[in-house]
């Protein structure tokens, strides 16, 4: 008895989406008003806001869904959005440390101030080269330098004449020869030398080296105090320029202050500079300074008074949002550079570049995930720093090819920073498997859909989006037809009719193909003509593999045939992505059967083809026959299923119902029309549900039909497939011209009563009746042995 009914035949009106933009009373984008900050996804936006709004640690943001959604642009443009109504955040500069200049400190200074500080350093050491070495030219000073020198040298007067006057007694003279003295034995009112005094006889060279060791032992008296005086006269002259030197530099010292009086970290870096700059200047502008030019003591000052400003931010702009394109360890963590003296690296403060974490703290950081994982070090240092709110500069691996003569430990600096990281569901959820301190660092998860629900606000900001992009590129403006195209355009790409495709960037490849045409053709617009162009390009560059598939089976080379009746044989579709492209082609199933107690085989899987799903496709199947044959008696029958001239791997479970039908048919001897095609996966009750690439499947087997001839074949397919539906024009006109058909069919028997052109009752019966026989068969053969 009948208990399903017939397969329902689907309207041209029910075969695509009818997209009009009339209400609007538009002609072309130009006429809109209005800006698209986000384009649906409320989930996800309300989980941007609170994520960024939530100050609590641990509340950075992982952003999931498939590239090209928009994921990154919405996320920047929105964050951006919120960076400028925050307070902005301060300019970061390293200055030298004098004590030791090994551990550079960092300023943290008002935003704009760091470059006003530059300027200002820059003015000092300016003014420092008009001051000095003038100041030690000065009169005053020399007299003053004069006294200490002639008050030493007094002393040192004294004490050589009491040793000469001495020795004068002794008949020896004292001579001075290049600051040392030299006690040399006097005969006959000549001085001798070494020479002359060794030809004297014996006894007076001893008389004379008697009365030299005791004027040795009085000149060491009366030289003892000399290291005392030597210090003495050091003090004085250190001291003479220390204040020298502050005299001169306390008008400019006193600027500085005047000019930063109300930032304390400046004020206490001048501080440092005013006790340092003595000996800086003693090293710099004395007479034996190594830096004799005016331009290697400018060289020299300004890399060691200068501060090395690497954040700069602007005090109107908000809080910084950085994109960084690149999450190395160096690119995030900044790095230090080193310098080649005479073979020798070496570094200082001036040295040290920032990262992005730098530039972006205080505000937000967006980072791929992907690239951030594959790059060494990146990831641990991250959430190390994340833990710690601290931004350490080091080098977690050492180059061991070079010899660094200098390294720097700069100053750990405190980091607030919002995390945002890009990626796809399988890596966020890996991450939950891999990384136990993810979840505790990565709290809020911001999840893309991969498609949008089609409603009237958000088909508005859909072509809002669209329009500011061509704005922005400066794009023609696009007329109200072209824009119907794409909207009709992107409910195709996500195979539904109610629900636009959260890959906005599809849509705008081919917007930005269409004004390249329209550029070509000179004209005002990008009218529906350029985006239709557009779109038939695409297809043409990425069609040579459909184009050869379908001239194979046009040739003859592929076998299908599409019309007549065959036993056992169904045309199946298939869908084929490679790359970019995708397409539909009919396949060819076949079903053989015989008695026997093998059951159902999959040829696919035997032949190591058939991956999982295909394989359970074909369980479920054996599943329904037992189901709806095998109550009465055990089913004897073995069968083999194939997917003819296919010589790849075969996924997917949308030949289920084809390969049930090919199957009964050849059970009941039935045959099968040749003119329809049919997809459509089903459980073990027979009832038929939902698969992929709907649209590619329909108009790859029309093409085929069209190759040869159309004449009233059709494709059968899944109810719950109607509201995916987005055919070609071409598809929707030979439907209205009956030249072609679409059915759709909730349950396999609805698909067995159009390809044997049978009712339900008289299918079952025969298919019993077979079954039986070939049990009886096998029963009655296994008596007999």
């Amino acid at each position: 008895m009948s208990t399903h009914s017939h397969a329902k035949t689907l309207l041209p009106n029910q075969l695509k989406a009818n997209i009009s933009l009339k209400h609007l009373n538009i002609e072309t984008s130009n006429e809109l008003d209005g800006h698209s900050d986000f384009l649906g996804q409320p989930r996800a936006k309300e989980a941007l806001e609170f994520g960024i709004s939530m100050t609590s640690p641990g509340y950075n943001l992982f952003v999931m869904g498939d590239p090209g959604t928009g994921r990154q642009s919405l996320a920047s443009s929105y964050v951006k959005q919120k960076a400028k109504s925050t307070t902005s955040v301060s300019d970061i500069c390293f200055v030298n440390h004098f004590e030791e200049t090994r551990e550079p400190y960092y300023l943290d200074i008002p935003a704009g101030m760091g470059q006003k500080l530059l300027k200002s350093m820059n003015e000092f050491i300016e003014e420092l080269q008009d001051t000095f070495p003038a100041a030690f030219e000065n009169p005053t000073y020399q007299r003053k330098r004069t006294a200490i020198d002639q008050t030493f040298n007094q002393k040192y007067d004294i004490a050589i004449s009491e040793v000469d006057k001495k020795a004068g007694q002794y008949d020896v003279a004292v001579v001075s020869d290049g600051g040392s003295i030299l006690l040399l034995p006097v005969v006959e009112g000549v001085a001798l030398d070494d020479t002359t005094f060794a030809q004297l006889d014996e006894e007076l060279r001893s008389e004379f080296q008697l009365r030299i060791n005791e004027l040795e032992a009085y000149l060491n008296e009366q030289l003892l105090e000399l290291p005392t005086w030597k210090r003495d006269s050091s003090e004085q002259l250190r001291a003479l320029n220390n204040e020298t030197i502050s005299v001169a530099i306390k008008p400019l010292i006193k600027q500085l202050e005047r000019d930063y009086q109300n930032q304390i970290p400046v004020l206490k870096y001048v501080r440092e500079l005013k006790n340092a700059l003595p000996k800086i200047i003693i090293d710099l502008f004395s007479e034996d300074s190594e830096a004799s030019t005016e331009h290697e003591r400018r060289t020299e000052l300004k890399s060691t008074l200068l501060p090395n400003v690497i954040v700069q931010n602007d005090p109107g702009e908000g809080v910084p949002v950085i994109y960084e394109m690149l999450p190395t360890y160096q690119n995030l963590f900044g790095r230090i550079e080193y310098n080649t003296q005479q073979g020798i690296p070496f570094t200082n403060y001036q040295l040290i570049r920032s990262g992005a974490l730098h530039r972006a703290n205080g505000g937000y950081l967006i980072l791929d995930a992907d690239k951030l994982l594959q790059e060494p070090f990146a990831w641990d240092s991250l959430k190390l720093a994340l833990k710690t709110n601290l931004l350490k500069m080091e080098s977690p691996f050492e180059n061991v090819s070079s010899y660094h003569a200098v390294s720097l430990n700069p100053q750990s600096i405190p980091l607030n920073i919002k995390i945002i990281l890009i990626g796809t569901r399988q890596l966020y959820y890996q991450l939950l498997d891999w990384d136990s301190e993810f979840t505790e660092l990565f709290r809020v998860l911001v999840d893309f859909d991969s498609t949008i629900d089609k409603t009237e606000t958000s088909v508005e900001n859909f072509i809002l989006r669209i329009k500011q992009y061509a704005e922005s590129k400066e794009f023609k403006p696009i007329t109200r037809k072209a824009l119907e195209l794409l909207i009709e355009f992107s409910l195709r790409e996500s195979e539904h009719q109610f629900k636009f495709s959260g890959q906005i960037i599809n849509v705008i490849k081919v917007l930005s193909e269409a004004e390249f045409i329209r550029n070509s053709q000179e004209d005002e617009f990008i009218r529906g003509r350029h985006i239709r162009a557009a779109l038939a390009a695409a297809e043409h560059r990425t069609g040579r593999i459909s184009e050869q598939l379908l001239q194979e089976i046009k040739e003859g080379t592929i076998l299908i045939d599409i019309e007549g009746e065959r036993i056992g044989c169904v045309n199946g579709l298939t869908v084929m992505e490679l790359g970019e492209s995708q397409f539909g082609s009919p396949a060819r199933i076949t079903a053989t059967v015989y008695a026997g107690s093998q059951g159902v085989v999959d040829i696919e899987r035997e032949a190591e083809l058939g991956q999982a799903i295909h394989s359970k496709g074909v369980l479920i199947l054996s599943g329904y026959l037992g189901q709806k044959y095998g109550r009465n008696y055990p089913l004897a029958l073995s069968a083999n299923l194939a997917m003819e001239q296919s010589y790849g791997y075969v996924d997917g479970d949308s030949a289920t119902v084809a390969e049930s039908c090919a199957l009964i048919s050849a059970i009941a001897q039935m045959p099968l029309q040749q003119k329809y095609a049919i997809t459509g996966s089903m459980n073990q009750y027979g009832q038929v549900q939902a698969v992929g690439g709907i649209n590619a499947k329909i108009e790859g087997y029309f093409n085929v039909c069209k190759s040869r001839y159309l004449n009233g074949q059709a494709v059968i397919i899944p109810k719950d497939n109607e509201k995916h539906l987005m055919l070609s024009d071409e598809v929707i006109q030979a439907c209205e011209d009956g030249l072609f058909h679409i059915y759709s069919i909730s349950h396999v028997e609805q698909a067995l009563q159009l390809l044997l052109n049978e009712t339900e009752d008289n299918i079952y019966e025969q298919v019993s009746s077979s079954l039986k026989s070939m049990s009886d068969l096998v029963l009655n053969k296994g008596k007999k042995g």
